[in-house]
């Protein structure tokens, strides 16, 4: 009952990433729309719910899980979901429990979340300029941001930045991102801008830049030696010689990365989807509901893994975007 979850390509499924709420204090360009209409909140799974939900993935095998949103730290009372999972890094089932988060409530958080077990987070950051901050994040503050890094790194938690590769946006910023990274001992990643939610509001091919080319203005002024690393994501590491430090690199669009995919996504209202980039997904509020038993649950995880793809179809080749998602990021939350 209890064997490990393996798609269907041989691949084992042991990383969660769990959406507990698609609501957020920001509107990123890239992520959501300006005027976001959000789910009811009767829609939404419980704390109590999505532990249950998240305790059945563990116990068939998940040792990672990625908690985002939205915002995850804006849903009320999400410390109590922390404090329950913490119990499985306690008895050493979950191996790794981590954010992703826009950084704005973690002077709020960020010793309550170290005290859970967190030990790492992301955050999201794509300028270093206060006025491209507040235009990209549409409502955001960069000085809240950086003082709530502050508050992670005092907290002890291990902070990666974040980075979406912007073209005419934050390509002058490549160095003073790599450099303020370097000076804090922050880890960086940069990801091209996905297809999702293109509704008509935002150009994709205007603000993709190919990471091979961000990669290659890199290369120009430090010494890249390429890093076997995985960090169970997927990231591609590189440590740049001249300061010490790792830079990642997830390439969805120039370098599919799918042929390790370890990993599946849970949204806020309990939907499952198997891939990123494809829409097909699985109904485990049902399962959850229909039976205090965690028979029906385990069945339906097992079933939806067994539909999971090799991969997702996202290309901009030929300036078209193929492979777009009708939905915004924010809805399975990265």
């Amino acid at each position: 009952m209890n064997a490990p979850l393996i798609d269907p390509f041989a691949r084992p499924i042991s990383y969660l990433r769990v959406s507990v709420t698609d609501r957020c204090d920001f509107r990123c360009v890239y992520c959501m729309a300006e005027n976001m209409t959000f789910l009811p909140k009767k829609e939404l799974l419980t704390l109590e719910e999505l532990d249950r939900l998240c305790s059945a993935f563990i116990t068939l095998g998940v040792e990672k899980l990625r908690i985002t949103g939205g915002e995850p730290l804006v849903r009320r009372d999400i410390m109590t979901f922390f404090r329950a999972m913490s119990r499985h890094l306690d008895s050493g089932a979950l191996r790794e429990l981590t954010v992703t988060t826009n950084g704005s409530q973690l002077r709020r958080f960020a010793a309550e979340l170290a005290a859970c077990g967190v030990r790492r987070i992301n955050v999201s950051l794509d300028t270093l300029v206060p006025e491209k901050f507040a235009a990209i994040t549409r409502w955001g503050r960069l000085e809240q941001v950086l003082d709530g890094i502050d508050a992670a790194r005092g907290a002890g938690l291990r902070v990666k930045i974040n980075t979406v590769a912007l073209k005419g946006f934050n390509e002058d910023e490549l160095f003073a991102l790599a450099d303020w990274c370097a000076r804090e001992d922050m880890d960086l990643t940069f990801i091209e801008v996905m297809p999702m939610g293109d509704l008509g509001n935002e150009d994709r091919l205007d603000q993709y830049w190919p990471l091979r080319d961000l990669r290659a203005r890199l290369a120009d002024r430090f010494t890249l030696t390429d890093l076997a690393e995985r960090s169970g994501g997927p990231a591609r590491y590189v440590r740049l010689e001249e300061t010490g430090q790792k830079i990642g690199f997830i390439t969805p669009l120039t370098h599919n990365f799918c042929e390790s995919c370890n990993r599946v996504r849970l949204t806020c209202t309990g939907e499952l989807y198997m891939c990123l980039g494809q829409e097909d997904r699985a109904d485990l509020r049902l399962p959850l509901r229909a039976s205090a038993d965690d028979a029906l649950l385990h069945e339906a995880i097992r079933t939806a893994i067994a539909r999971k793809p090799k991969g997702h179809d996202f290309d901009y080749s030929r300036q078209q975007v193929s492979g777009q998602m009708t939905r915004h990021m924010s809805h399975t939350g990265g």
